[in-house]
């Protein structure tokens, strides 16, 4: 036999390729290996801290019920159990939040003992009492009756409480705009995540509006209140720091919404950062935000009747004084005022909404 023939015979057609996938092959497998671990982590953490919440509720119940208490230890480790074998089974809830399709349907059932628990820890925690709301109502017989015999004397003093709220509450809003408006730009994701300087900007409007947005009105009505004291001012001003962190919110939501056409259009053209919210951006945000602006108004005129409750002033410090004082009757002219305003309100800005979104 020729050397030409036994190196032909001795070397297997296909080992160049098999090896060769193999080599490309075992980094995928290894990639693929580590990702579905990753992802079963994520799916027992996420299903761990489900099942904690239910043991922590049941703990907790019993301790309200039998005044039995359950050991830290037991509370912490023993929802590893259910966990791992809701997972490994393929029956998570945290699967199903993921969005995982093909799961056997055990997943429900946790879901309806976390709803079923939250009930029940809520109606102990609120001490619902449907005996005394049944048996107790003749103690708002006063408050009833003065609601439906308004004392109509005091119609000039309320009425003239109730402008300066509606006036209140329109400054606010009016002085919001212009500090949403600005801000709205640098908290639109769309907008600001084209570098590292924008990405800080927008975490910062973002972390801030939040965090004031998440502080209501009529704690900032007491801050200012303590600051430039009891009157209309204070009011304006609460509603005013938390209008421009709720519109922000609206604002740049509306702007993350955009069309991104005429914004590939303009930059295309080399404009600035400036042109482009200018000629790119505002045209499509000015209706949504003129609706948005309005329904803020809307809520500004409900809020300003609780912030006068601190002292706030307008209708909501005259309600106020007037229940201290249990003078139902002029409650109730309060409350009918305050009723006609909301729902005059509620259909302007309805109907003027309607007409901006639909041009």
């Amino acid at each position: 036999m020729s050397i030409r023939n036994h190196l032909t015979k001795s070397i297997k057609p296909n080992s160049f390729v098999i090896h060769g996938s193999s080599a490309v092959t075992e980094p995928k497998i290894r990639d693929y290996r580590e990702e579905e671990t990753m992802k079963k982590l994520r799916l027992i953490v996420i299903e761990y801290a489900f099942w904690l919440y239910i043991f922590a509720c049941v703990a907790w119940i019993a301790l309200r019920l039998a005044e039995h208490t359950v050991p830290l230890s037991v509370i912490i480790f023993t929802p590893f159990a259910p966990a791992l074998l809701t997972v490994f089974s393929h029956a998570s809830l945290a699967a199903k939040i993921l969005g995982e399709e093909k799961l056997r349907s055990m997943w429900k059932y946790t879901a309806g003992i976390a709803v079923v628990i939250s009930v029940v820890m809520a109606w102990m925690i609120v001490e619902v009492r449907p005996l005394a709301f049944f048996t107790q109502g003749a103690n708002t017989a006063a408050i009833l009756k003065g609601i439906f015999e308004p004392n109509t004397e005091l119609m000039v003093p309320m009425m003239a409480a109730l402008v300066e709220t509606i006036y209140l509450a329109l400054l606010a809003t009016v002085l919001a705009i212009p500090f949403a408006f600005l801000l709205s730009f640098f908290a639109a994701k769309n907008l600001m995540f084209g570098s590292i300087i924008g990405r800080i900007f927008y975490f910062l409007i973002r972390t801030l509006s939040t965090i004031f947005r998440s502080i209501e009105a009529i704690v900032w009505a007491i801050i200012f209140v303590v600051w430039v004291g009891i009157g209309p001012f204070a009011g304006m001003l609460a509603l005013w720091i938390h209008s421009v962190a709720a519109l922000i919110k609206l604002y740049s939501e509306q702007i993350e919404n955009i069309d991104p056409g005429p914004v590939e259009a303009i930059k295309a053209t080399g404009a600035s950062t400036l042109q482009v919210w200018r000629y790119a951006v505002a045209p499509q945000i000015l209706a949504p935000y003129l609706a948005f602006t309005i329904y803020r108004w809307d809520i500004n005129v409900r809020m300003a009747t609780i912030v006068g409750f601190v002292g706030g002033g307008g209708i909501g410090l005259a309600l106020y004084q007037q229940q201290q004082m249990l003078s139902w009757r002029n409650v109730g002219l309060i409350m009918w005022l305050i009723a006609l305003v909301v729902w005059i309100m509620d259909i302007f800005s309805g109907y003027i909404r309607e007409k901006l979104i639909s041009n």
